[in-house]
């Protein structure tokens, strides 16, 4: 937790700090990878929060997978996150339904 605390380096910079940080997050997505069973440490991202994560899952699987269809389903109480990137990917030709949720 020195990351938190005493050395506040950006992973993306070539500085002392942000070199530390980036081995520290390299360490960290190997054991991830390890932890999951992952082929490899590269399929572990981290992102900046749950708006870019959410982001990245819907917009990536759908993609990913357009050869096989275009359609999503999700609810209409989702995060504003989830929403929104659905409402992208309908401008774009995917087919959404929004169920309604009563309970």
């Amino acid at each position: 937790s020195p990351f938190f605390t005493e050395r506040f380096g950006n992973a993306s910079t070539l500085y002392s700090y942000g070199h530390e940080a980036k081995e520290a997050m390299e360490n960290a997505r190997s054991k991830i990878a390890a932890f999951v069973g992952a082929k490899s440490s590269q399929e572990i991202i981290f992102t900046s929060g749950g708006t870019e994560s959410d982001n990245f899952a819907i917009c990536g699987i759908a993609w990913a997978n357009k050869n096989k269809g275009n359609h999503i389903i999700t609810t209409s109480i989702e995060h504003h996150a989830v929403l929104n990137t659905c409402k992208f990917i309908e401008k774009r030709g995917f087919r959404v339904t929004y169920l309604p949720v009563d309970e």
